[in-house]
């Protein structure tokens, strides 16, 4: 008997066809196969019953037309995608593009969470028809998702400005990011001092000590410092207390990516890409989930490798509560297939994802660490507060042996007791600030939606990518900051449809889509109660004022042409002040108050116009301003599209480092020099030959060259001033040269 088994991704399915006998011929769908189409709002038939009418995506006909031609030669096929809604949803379209209803042959859907040879097998023995509350429920959640889009989008196009858009559970996401840049916009720093002493014991050990307040008076601290440096300081209290530090829960999806990022520098999206190749070449379990369950057999191994590797006392067996009512307890926790197998991965970054994985789900069957806390209490003179000094060290390090990287630092205070005599060696302060609030890191606004209820594990790493590709946010180091155009849309969305961006709402809404996914509701019911009103608000709204304009520009920045009144408005590539006469006068300032000149004709006609258009049509090549700095474009922008950078602005991009792959083959006159460009990504440095030459690097050249491998060096970090550009050389990470 033939079987067609088929799989949503190529890797998968070489991975699978190693585990099955000649029996069964493996395939993969390559994801979806079908989807709504892109720009029509009859994909979703309203007056029916919210009925998606789905085309084929594209590319895709050549697979359908492969799936198509196996099922003929099969007698069963078995659909094995993801076991999650999505991949029930996938399998279903499958289903309904490749016809296999109606062709005589018997098909079923299996389902497995680790790609290992048992755990296939087991799922062969077990096939079930698509479960329709589960199909039903992706399916409202996408079609919700094209509702809200289309017809909150089309109303931004009109209010702020063409192009932009809007969504169900970004739009909740960026109102987080603008929330927290008012905060910070509102906050009022306030001085403080912090004030240390260095002190020695009479056995000359040395001791920092802390004033346990922080004055916000200078005049204050003045006094503490003078009564510091007249008293006779002495130990008045040592206070010694143990405690334990727990392991945490396995990984789930959304701390798998908090802990990728604080700990690997990976973005949300490389996390999961990263974690899909893992789950697909068999070394992990499937990475969307949102449970902390672990398996019996595979906790029989857990304690197998602590006991070998840890000692047999080590070995405490762990369950952990999920904390999402919603969780599936059918799955399990991310864990690897294989226990025993202590490194796997086909790159460095699969290695450091699998590592951190397998730390976490040995160290979470594991003994508390126990801690030492010290706190030592002196005395400084009398009128004076209490000044401490606080140290802690690991006296049984437990599950940190598993997972070392979460130790920390120990920081050993010497032995005193109280009443022991100090010598003051210096006593100082520091003027300092408060500091506002943080911007959130990707990790924080993971954590922050986890915790809010918005989105699910498997949407996050979509949400924050997609926040930055619309140019709504930007990331500065580690932090997101939301731009002038995010704080805009965000501002309209709030201020118009404030419920639909709330927490309570989004939440609320996801329940509802678990609750279809439970058989508790019904897919028409649950858009029928959303959409009536939410269209009904959308309507209301078109008479609202355009919102480009965003208020008067302070009285002293007059325009630079007629010397009138500004406003401040949003342009495409931030805000401006705009002379109030536009477009009378078009007269515009840079929010610092510059005069910003219009587009300067440079008096080359465009090339791009030249190939197709009679001289009387052709554009001009002009000087504009744009995000990143000048750049030419042809007048006729953007009917005509050509576009190049601005001569000065690409001298003043050149390092004066010579491209070492020019050096290989061409002549000292032709070869290229590194240069600071822009990408979607941010900043780096490619060669000026570029595109016949693709020599790029992520930092700034030094112009030395590694003593190890002869590969340009770059600058690195605070720590590691530079660093080799070649990522097999072990100079390119020297933190792990060093370990």
């Amino acid at each position: 008997m033939t079987k067609l088994l088929i799989v949503e991704s190529p890797a998968k399915a070489k991975t699978i066809t190693k585990y099955l006998d000649d029996t069964y011929t493996v395939t993969a769908s390559v994801g979806h196969i079908r989807d709504l189409p892109k720009s029509n709002k009859k994909a979703v038939d309203i007056e029916h019953g919210f009925v998606p009418h789905y085309e084929i995506s594209k590319g895709k006909e050549k697979v359908i037309s492969e799936i198509k031609s196996l099922a003929k030669k099969a007698e069963e096929v078995l659909l094995a995608t993801d076991p999650d809604r999505e991949g029930e949803a996938i399998a279903w379209h499958i289903i309904q593009a490749c016809d296999l209803e109606n062709q005589k042959l018997k098909v079923k859907r299996i389902v497995f969470h680790e790609i290992t040879k048992d755990a296939v097998n087991e799922a062969l023995k077990h096939p079930r028809d698509i479960d329709n509350d589960l199909k039903e429920a992706q399916e409202a959640r996408r079609v919700l998702d094209r509702l809200v889009g289309y017809d909150l989008s089309g109303l931004i196009w009109k209010k702020v400005r063409y192009g932009l858009s809007a969504g169900r559970v970004q739009s909740p996401a960026l109102r987080i990011l603008s929330e927290r840049e008012r905060e910070i916009a509102a906050f009022i720093p306030q001085k403080y001092w912090v004030i240390d002493a260095d002190t020695e014991t009479d056995k000359k050990e040395k001791i920092t000590f802390t004033c346990a307040k922080e004055p916000t008076e200078e005049k204050e601290a003045e006094e503490i410092l003078k009564r510091g440096k007249e008293a006779q300081w002495k130990i008045v209290d040592v206070k010694e207390t143990k405690g334990k530090r727990a392991p945490k829960a396995p990984f789930i999806t959304s701390t798998l990516q908090q802990a990728a990022s604080s700990r690997l520098g990976f973005s949300p999206s490389r996390a999961m890409m990263l974690a899909q190749k893992l789950y697909e070449a068999g070394f992990i379990t499937y990475m969307r989930t949102d449970s902390t369950t672990i398996s019996g057999s595979i906790a029989t191994h857990i304690a197998e490798v602590i006991k070998k590797e840890f000692g047999e006392k080590l070995y405490t067996p762990r369950v952990y509560k999920t904390k999402s009512k919603n969780a599936q307890e059918a799955h399990e926790a991310i864990r690897p297939t294989d226990v025993l197998k202590r490194f796997a991965g086909h790159n460095d970054a699969e290695k450091a994802l699998y590592q951190l994985i397998w730390e976490r789900t040995v160290a979470s069957q594991m003994a508390d660490a126990i801690v030492l806390k010290t706190r030592v209490i002196a005395e400084g003179g009398k009128e004076n507060p209490e000044f401490t000094a606080n140290g802690s060290r690991i006296i049984s390090p437990g599950w940190l042996l598993a997972d070392p990287r979460a130790r920390g630092e120990d920081v050993e205070l010497p032995k005193v007791q109280a009443q022991d005599n100090l010598s003051l060696l210096k006593i100082r302060s520091e003027e300092k600030e408060t500091l506002p609030p943080p911007r959130y890191s990707e990790a924080g606004l993971v954590k922050e939606l986890e915790k809010r209820g918005i989105g699910r594990p498997s949407t996050y790493a979509a949400i924050i990518k997609t926040i930055q590709e619309r140019g709504y946010v930007e990331k500065i180091n580690r932090s997101l900051k939301v731009t002038d155009t995010g704080e805009v849309v965000s501002s309209f969305l709030e201020n118009n449809f404030a419920k639909y961006v709330s927490d309570t709402f989004t939440a609320e809404m996801e329940n509802k889509l678990d609750a279809i996914a439970d058989g508790q509701a019904t897919y028409t019911k649950i858009l029928e109660d959303f959409y009536a009103p939410f269209a009904k608000d959308v309507e209301s709204k078109q008479d609202t004022e355009k919102i480009t304009t965003l208020g008067d520009a302070e009285p002293h920045h007059k325009c630079p042409l007629c010397g009138g009144d500004m406003i401040i408005k949003l342009g495409r590539t931030g805000k401006f002040l705009s002379c109030k006469k536009f477009p009378e006068c078009k007269g515009a300032r840079t929010l610092e108050g510059e005069a910003m000149e219009g587009p300067k004709e440079t008096g080359e006609n465009c090339p791009e116009c030249a190939k197709s258009l009679p001289v009387e049509k052709q554009g001009k090549l002009v000087e504009r301003m744009g995000r990143f700095g000048k750049f030419i474009a042809c007048s006729r922008y953007p009917k005509c599209k050509y576009v190049r950078k601005d001569p000065a602005q690409e001298e003043k991009a050149k390092t004066g480092v010579k491209c070492p792959e020019c050096a290989k083959s061409l002549p000292a006159d032709k070869q290229g020099e590194i240069m600071e460009r822009r990408g979607r990504f941010g900043p780096f440095f490619s060669c000026s030959n570029y595109p016949d030459c693709r020599f790029n690097i992520k930092s700034k050249p030094t112009g030395k060259l590694c003593e190890d491998c002869g590969s340009l060096m770059m600058e690195g970090t605070k720590t590691i001033p530079e660093r080799c550009s070649n990522k097999n050389c072990p100079n390119h990470n020297p933190h792990k040269k060093i370990k």
